[in-house]
């Protein structure tokens, strides 16, 4: 009995570490799954960022070609290091990149763009996060690929990085033009 008693605090700490290795090794809690994955862009029109831009509508994300949204502001400082990233991807010829400026002013985000390189092929500006609410954004940056149907096939939350672009990103593109789900 007395045995036990002193093997009982080892058996509690080999049980919390169990648990604590389990959470730590699972999905981040900032990483919550969408609820628009496989359902339709929303219908919404995003006005231009301005006089140099075009915005974009839900037809245009369903217009036969994967496309890649990119939601930012010039005032996220994680949204600066994935520029780079962001630069690579608006090069390729596979997808079109389209950029959704959140809760910004123009300005503010045409600077940001001056500043570090413009890789959308169109921006569409979102002053009042309403638009965000419709897509599930809850911050930025959030990058989501879209199947030439208009359909939403992934969404990460957070800065883009090459490892992210290997391991989320381009394989969503690829299921997104196969139409895998």
């Amino acid at each position: 009995m007395r045995r036990a008693f002193y093997a009982l605090p080892f058996v509690a700490f080999a049980l919390l570490a169990i648990v604590f290795y389990v959470n730590l090794n699972g999905a981040a809690p900032d990483q919550l799954p969408s609820a628009m994955i496989g359902k339709p862009v929303p219908g919404i029109a995003l006005p231009p960022l301005d006089a140099d831009a075009q915005g974009f509508t839900p037809r245009d994300l369903a217009s036969g070609h994967v496309s890649v949204v990119n939601v930012w502001a010039s005032w996220c400082a994680p949204c600066k290091l994935e520029a780079p990233t962001l630069a690579e991807l608006g090069a390729r010829r596979d997808i079109v990149l389209y950029g959704l400026v959140y809760k910004d002013k123009p300005a503010a985000a045409r600077g940001f763009l001056h500043e570090l390189g413009n890789p959308f092929a169109r921006i569409g500006l979102d002053g009042s996060g309403a638009t965000a609410i419709e897509w599930g954004v809850y911050g930025v940056p959030e990058t989501y690929v879209i199947d030439g149907r208009g359909i939403i096939r992934e969404r990460f939350a957070g800065q883009l990085t090459p490892d992210v672009m290997a391991r989320i990103i381009e394989p969503a593109i690829q299921r997104a033009r196969s139409g895998v789900d």
